[in-house]
């Protein structure tokens, strides 16, 4: 296995007397999709939050790319490289797709934000923009409203906002949540592709599309992995069937 380039250890979240992250330890290396499943309440969003910032830890440490982030702000991760996606789009619906990834050139640029209008109308960021989209399949959609595109496009717009800040690991929260069929099909397809060139942690409650895409799985009950290892390895998992995938549900192959 490559050298990881984001290394979670013991890490510990408590709320009250709840512990949500429990002990956590697991690595993703640059060209890698780690996926982290389990119940709802596992811990999964949480997990995510620590990673980015959103959330301090409460013991453990986050090293990235060697170095230790643990108590670094929200902003200077995204500095270093880190991008983040969240279970419910946030875009803005009034700009245009280009305009929504040209304010993320912006910010990844360390703007003040010291004016408000149109980014994309600054030639500059453009061109970063633009190869954001096109990377996301949304190159001919650059000039509709974010508000106008179908629930798929608005994911496929997040995964673009967050490559447009030019980001070395992708900390995704269920992109697929409420994709059709086909929306699911094509995203699938969106997140291979950008597997090969970003580390890319996947919290994902669509088991089929998690199976045909990660390369290594680690199963998250009540806060503590319960096992780590390829998609073989998870689906053959005796307490992973018994705590999550169930005795009887059928395993995607």
């Amino acid at each position: 296995m490559k050298a990881p380039l984001l290394s979670l250890r013991n890490l510990r979240k408590h709320f009250g007397g709840l512990a949500v992250t429990d002990d956590v330890s697991l690595d993703v290396a640059t060209g890698e999709i780690h996926a982290v499943i389990g119940p709802n309440g596992a811990g999964k969003t949480t997990l995510i939050n620590e990673v980015s910032g959103v959330l301090p830890v409460d013991g453990g440490s986050i090293t990235f790319d060697g170095r230790d982030i643990t108590r670094l702000p929200l902003h200077r991760r995204a500095r270093l490289g880190l991008a983040r996606s969240f279970q419910i789009t946030s875009v803005i619906p009034a700009f245009t797709a280009l305009e929504n990834a040209a304010l993320a050139v912006q910010a990844g640029a360390g703007s003040s934000f010291r004016f408000f209008r149109p980014a994309a109308s600054e030639a500059r960021l453009n061109g970063p923009a633009m190869q954001a989209l096109d990377a996301v399949g949304l190159a001919a959609r650059a000039g509709v409203p974010a508000g106008a595109m179908s629930h798929g496009e608005k994911r496929q717009l997040e995964l673009a906002i967050a490559l447009a800040t030019q980001p070395r690991l992708l900390l995704l929260d269920e992109p697929l949540a409420g994709a059709g069929p086909e929306e699911t099909e094509r995203l699938v397809g969106i997140l291979r592709g950008l597997g090969s060139r970003y580390a890319i942690l996947l919290v994902e409650h669509d088991m089929q599309a998690v199976f045909a895409l990660a390369d290594r799985i680690s199963v998250l009950v009540y806060g503590r992995v319960i096992a780590t290892g390829t998609p073989a390895a998870i689906r053959a998992n005796a307490e992973v069937r018994s705590a999550y995938l169930g005795e009887d549900e059928a395993v995607p192959c």
